[in-house]
């Protein structure tokens, strides 16, 4: 399996897609864009899902502690008003996380949202944990994921993956885990929403 998943990265390098975005925005936008979110402490998983074959195609976390920030690892997520640091992404209110949401549903694509309520403290080690990751390569999101998730107290049954949907489901079996899913069946979606305001 190791060797196999050395080969893997290997190609992705070759193909010229093993490269991280090396985003850093400044302290006075990170400050700015601050959001704090009244609901309970909470880590949410987001799986973007094939319709085509029914396999994960990204994974990402929406991080609810002392503020409320999403991590889209090697992602192509962005909005001028959500400043990014190594793929998180700061000031996610709700209608951010909508936008979120809808960027990656699309006719090809549903998303599953997974929440789960954890104490102050796991929500913080998480935020921690996305903001010292570092930026990651492309085709590396769910390893990226699935390694912050272990590293958390409860999540240890999260296999270490590259593989999205193994993360899902097996963060579908957490206790206490609420899940939802969004499907859009626009096609003309994909160019309107990147001009879209939050």
């Amino acid at each position: 399996m190791v060797r196999l998943l050395a080969v893997l990265s290997l190609i992705v390098a070759l193909a010229g897609c093993g490269g991280a975005d090396n985003i850093w925005a400044s302290d006075q936008a990170v400050t700015k864009a601050a959001y704090r979110h009244d609901g309970p402490p909470t880590i949410t998983l987001f799986t973007v899902i094939s319709k085509a074959s029914g396999s994960g195609a990204h994974s990402a976390l929406l991080i609810n502690g002392s503020q409320r920030v999403i991590f889209d690892p090697a992602g192509t997520f962005n909005h001028p008003n959500l400043p990014e640091r190594h793929d998180v992404h700061y000031g996610m209110t709700d209608r951010a996380v909508d936008f979120y949401i809808d960027y990656h549903a699309r006719v090809t694509y549903d998303v599953i949202r997974q929440d789960i309520v954890v104490t102050p403290q796991v929500a913080e080690m998480a935020k921690r944990a996305a903001e010292q990751y570092g930026a990651v390569p492309k085709a590396h999101c769910g390893q990226s994921v699935s390694a912050i998730l272990r590293s958390l107290p409860g999540f240890n049954s999260i296999p270490q993956t590259y593989y999205p949907k193994k993360i899902m489901d097996a963060f579908g079996q957490l206790p206490g885990v609420r899940s939802q899913s969004f499907s859009d069946n626009d096609p003309h979606k994909d160019n309107e929403i990147r001009t879209r305001g939050i």
